[in-house]
């Protein structure tokens, strides 16, 4: 997602835990897209951390106009009823609680004073339902408190020119999942449950941010839109 923003000629920076890797992306996407790029390692769920990423690109760049909220984990399928609590709270640590606190820093320190900006929540399609064929309580939970923690702060900083949106993927395929979504038995729930009857594919979730982080949507604020294939409609 960040490639395809860059792509648009936007400078971006690249935040994540793990420096070697953040810093492997930021220079790709600079020499690729010939654009500013930095890589920022932070523990989105330290609010000095967050705190502190935000004043590095507010002094290297100036400004922040759009935020993307892609930072999320995911612990296997485990029944509700063996889920501790360290895994549930962990989740929701990193998948809710590190949004807002991103989404407040970036607003309170570079948005708002500007009067603009764009903030991307990526929750997911299990946001908006659940599921009994991988049960996932705690990212069921996280997610579907993305999805109307979008809806909150959108309402809240609607009039300080600031729109706040979520995208809400299905199934695609990533390093995590490719061996769960490659096997008969997933093969066959597609089939079934998806009305297209196949898992998203790379590059399907890039319109969707970059619709949402462009001039084409200043009057989109507060949406929730599920890019499923159909899943959700089923």
């Amino acid at each position: 997602m960040a490639k395809a923003l860059a792509s648009q000629g936007c400078n971006i920076v690249a935040v994540a835990r793990r420096k070697n890797l953040i810093d492997e992306v930021a220079k790709e996407i600079a020499e690729k897209y010939k654009v500013k790029a930095i890589g920022v390692t932070c523990d989105i769920t330290s609010t000095e951390n967050v705190e502190n990423a935000v004043d590095i690109v507010m002094q290297k760049f100036g400004r922040i106009d759009i935020l993307v909220n892609n930072a999320g984990t995911g612990s296997g399928a485990t029944a509700a009823e063996n889920v501790e609590d360290s895994q549930f709270e962990g989740e929701v640590a990193i998948d809710l609680t590190g949004s807002f606190k991103m989404a407040r820093a970036v607003a309170k320190k570079a948005m708002i004073p500007a009067a603009y900006g764009r903030i991307i929540n990526i929750a997911s399609m299990y946001g908006l339902v659940g599921n009994n064929i991988a049960p996932a309580v705690a990212y069921h939970a996280a997610k579907g408190g993305v999805v109307n923690l979008t809806r909150a702060l959108a309402s809240e900083w609607g009039n300080k020119g600031i729109t706040v949106n979520a995208i809400c993927p299905g199934y695609f395929e990533t390093p995590l999942t490719k061996e769960t979504l490659d096997s008969e038995f997933f093969q066959q729930y597609a089939r079934t449950m998806i009305p297209m009857q196949r898992y998203g594919k790379e590059g399907e979730l890039d319109s969707a941010a970059i619709f949402l982080s462009s001039p084409a949507s200043t009057y989109v604020n507060g949406v929730i839109l599920p890019v499923d294939g159909g899943y959700t409609a089923m």
